[in-house]
């Protein structure tokens, strides 16, 4: 049975972003929160990013008009957390 994994990607953006796309080798179920601020633009963080969307895990941030990534309120992204085996936090 899939384990269910959010990740929250804060202060170390490319390493959360990276360890995203590389845990889904397990068929496990993964979740990416962006939280409190933008991913820096950056090839690498680019290339995640858009994995990231083309291997179409949920993804959601609590930053407002933050295009192309559907916003979660933060109240609503600790609710969902309550649902998650485990959760890593960058």
């Amino acid at each position: 049975m899939p384990k269910k994994i959010a990740v929250l990607v804060r202060d170390r953006q490319g390493e959360a972003l990276r360890m995203s796309v590389g845990i889904t080798v397990m068929d496990d179920i993964i979740d990416v929160f962006i939280l409190d601020k933008k991913i820096e633009p950056g090839e690498e963080n680019d290339m995640n990013l858009d994995m990231i969307k083309e291997m179409e895990l949920s993804l959601c941030t609590n930053v407002r008009d933050y295009e192309g990534i559907e916003y979660c309120s933060t109240e609503a992204i600790a609710k969902k957390l309550l649902d998650y085996d485990n959760i890593l936090a960058y």
